[in-house]
């Protein structure tokens, strides 16, 4: 029974990540210093953006925005 509910609590465990990732952006971005990742022509700098890239790649952009939000 509990191996049913992994699928649910890593699902849940990225959402929150997810809206914490939003939610910081979006701060960043209010106060003027936007998070900004650059790779080629690919250019990550919106709360939106950002919450996108770290819901569909969260392995990748999660600590990709942990570096970018640095500095």
């Amino acid at each position: 029974m509990a191996i049913l509910f992994a699928p649910v609590l890593i699902a849940l465990a990225v959402v929150t990540v997810d809206l914490w990732v939003f939610t910081d952006a979006r701060r960043w971005a209010r106060v003027g210093t936007p998070v900004v990742f650059r790779l080629g022509s690919l250019t990550i700098a919106t709360p939106e953006a950002w919450a996108l890239a770290c819901l569909l790649l969260f392995i990748f952009f999660v600590p990709v925005y942990a570096v970018a939000r640095r500095g």
